[in-house]
């Protein structure tokens, strides 16, 4: 039996109120900011582990009118510490009462099979980015099926790495969209898809997959699987031979990639400490620079504060960002 020496918890908590929820993540994530400033969430919520975490530990949703909650790993226990205590969420405009509450927990979220499992998004899945783009609308239509399937699956191997999850095996997947036109949305150039896809990976319901996690993009749901299912040699290695044999389908009615077996040896690992030493390599580059400016020629001073703040990124999971954004008081 294949099996993974490391077990992801997760969490998942749902909000029903006395009224459907008609907000935004990040609305419901300034109203919590706002509620529990001194609780650990706050930190989770609001990127100050940005660079500790690349995948959120903790997720807001707004899914059926309801309000969900996912932790994972570090995220977990911030999230049951105030499960508690939320009673209402007061958005300034209108407020909410928390009428049920459920909480679910698992302590391996995380599972490697040996058979295939189907996973919707129950939100727009952002695959494209400005660059991506561009790839992906230079190639016919064979080849953009095949391109998201790959990206897919880099997503999961990414999630999984970053999350502490090591995979035994290389994994397959599979995937059919509603069409392979993007939808285009304002931020970032970035292109969408509705859709389905399939692993041989256990995941997680209501984890975040593609870029705009944070902002609820990228949803899934999977089968509802109450029992740790047995890993399977034949059926695996079954696996192998059906991706060999796979062909792909470009019906008007049904976009579906062929199954890919993918070689997670080739796919970067996250580190975090090579950004880390490249940041100050920068630094030491930039003050050796200005020694050396120093020294040879005295320049006027360049008062561009206000400039270089405007060009700082902006932190959208920041209160004040979500204050400005969605007049939150």
């Amino acid at each position: 039996m294949i099996d993974s020496t490391s077990k992801i918890k997760s969490v998942t908590v749902k909000i029903k109120t006395d009224r459907p929820v008609q907000k935004t993540p990040y609305q419901v994530k300034g109203v919590l900011m706002k509620n529990f400033p001194n609780e650990e969430i706050v930190p989770m919520l609001n990127g100050s582990y940005r660079k500790k975490f690349l995948y959120p530990r903790i997720q807001v949703k707004t899914h059926n009118d309801e309000i969900l909650l996912v932790g994972l790993n570090q995220g977990v226990d911030p999230i049951l510490k105030i499960y508690d205590k939320i009673k209402d969420l007061n958005f300034g405009d209108i407020t909410f009462e928390a009428l049920e509450k459920s909480v679910e927990e698992s302590e391996e979220s995380f599972l490697f099979t040996s058979t295939l499992h189907k996973y919707n998004f129950i939100s727009n899945w952002v695959a494209l980015n400005q660059n991506t783009s561009k790839q992906y609308s230079a190639k016919n239509s064979e080849d953009r099926l095949q391109y998201l399937n790959n990206l897919v699956a880099k997503n999961i191997v990414f999630i999984s790495r970053e999350i502490g999850f090591d995979l035994p095996e290389n994994i397959y997947s599979k995937i059919n969209v509603s069409s392979l036109k993007p939808i285009k949305l304002d931020q970032n150039g970035w292109g969408a898809f509705e859709g389905e896809f399939f692993t041989n990976l256990i995941l997680p319901n209501y984890i975040g997959i593609g870029n705009g996690i944070t902002r609820g993009y990228g949803t899934i749901t999977g089968e509802d699987i109450k029992d740790k299912p047995d890993f399977n040699k034949e059926e695996f290695d079954e696996l192998k031979s059906k991706s060999n044999d796979s062909k792909f389908c470009l019906d008007e009615d049904n976009l579906t990639s062929s199954l890919l077996e993918v070689d997670i040896s080739a796919i970067q690992r996250p580190n975090l400490r090579r950004n880390k030493n490249k940041k100050k390599k920068q630094h030491l580059s930039k003050k050796k620079k200005k020694a050396n400016t120093k020294s040879s020629v005295n320049h006027p001073k360049n008062d561009d504060k206000s400039k270089d703040k405007s060009n700082e990124p902006i932190n959208y999971n920041s209160y004040e960002y979500h204050k400005k954004q969605h007049s939150i008081r």
